[in-house]
């Protein structure tokens, strides 16, 4: 099995997936693309990870290998191959996908709750009715072409979403861990110095708990498990 990610930003990387992936006995390849790395070959993949960013998706002029990126993960969920997209990686799905995204009124940094909704569609994963979770993004998207809403929030409309039977978009970090949050933070001292409705202090996003990463994590999990189910559909179909 094989399972390859994307990285945007030296900072950001795939913190708890990575520990998922291990355990299952994932062979792990990157491609950090802020050193202009190179992009595998589709045949080499079973599954692909899109982390997140602090650039958008709009950025081409800036970072052009946003260009050949979205190429890749287009051949990638046409090819059939399990993706998640995280922040970033969700919106460059839903841009892929013809979707538009876009800033959106408020800023949202910070450990926010997303309630789960219930779609009663046995080939999308049920996130919890509700669960806290880390956001650090100002741009949203609407939904690609037959996409599934998975989890909203009173600050932003699409906050997660399937398309298909194995493609998902989280616009928020279950992947958080210790380190990884205060990597965010150290990297956007700026942006939370500006402060803003829904933007907290580092203090405060740094005051998460154990127990409180271990149930978004557990919940990365649990779509991990699912995605890989849809990895071994291809190797049976």
């Amino acid at each position: 099995m094989r399972a390859h990610y994307l990285q945007h930003a030296d900072f950001e990387g795939p913190g708890s997936i990575e520990t998922w992936l291990q355990r299952m006995g994932y062979g792990i390849t990157s491609t950090h693309l802020y050193s202009r790395d190179l992009l595998p070959k589709l045949g080499e993949l079973d599954l692909l990870i899109i982390m997140g960013g602090p650039m958008s998706v709009h950025d081409e002029a800036a970072y052009p290998w946003l260009i050949t990126e979205k190429q890749f993960i287009r051949d990638a969920i046409a090819a059939g191959i399990p993706v998640l997209g995280v922040c970033l990686g969700a919106q460059l799905i839903a841009d892929v996908m013809g979707a538009r995204v876009f800033p959106g009124a408020e800023r949202e940094i910070g450990w926010y709750p997303v309630q789960g909704l219930q779609h009663g569609k046995p080939e999308c994963f049920q996130l919890p009715d509700e669960l806290n979770v880390l956001h650090w993004h100002g741009e949203t998207f609407d939904l690609p072409a037959g996409a599934t809403r998975l989890a909203s929030n009173a600050v932003f409309e699409n906050q997660a979403f399937q398309l298909g039977d194995r493609v998902i978009g989280l616009q928020f970090h279950l992947e958080a861990t210790a380190a990884l949050v205060d990597a965010f933070v150290q990297a956007d001292t700026a942006t939370l110095e500006q402060g803003g409705t829904y933007v907290q202090t580092a203090a405060d996003i740094c005051a998460v708990t154990p127990e409180q990463l271990q149930a978004t994590q557990s919940v990365m999990t649990c779509i991990l498990d699912f995605l890989h189910r849809k990895e071994h559909d291809n190797d049976v179909s």
